[in-house]
């Protein structure tokens, strides 16, 4: 099964969160309903950037990437 690379936007601190996960829609749905602790305080979030990755592995090098660049960074050089 494949592996998203998602870069997700807060609609209320405009800030960014990338992350990977198998089920893009359902990881969002958790975002979005506080069960991820770190990032409650930007809900609402929308999904700005997506890329499919054929292994878990090659998801989190370019989950890697994405952070160590800065998602905003990242998306700009697109």
């Amino acid at each position: 099964m494949a592996f998203i690379v998602y870069i997700l936007q807060s609609e209320s601190t405009l800030k960014y969160y990338s992350g990977h996960t198998q089920n893009i829609e359902n990881r969002l749905s958790e975002h979005n309903n506080g069960e991820t602790p770190s990032i409650r305080h930007g809900i609402p979030w929308k999904l700005v950037w997506k890329c499919e990755a054929v292994s878990r592995s090659q998801a989190m090098r370019l989950e890697k990437e994405i952070k160590a660049r800065g998602a905003k960074r990242f998306l700009e050089d697109l």
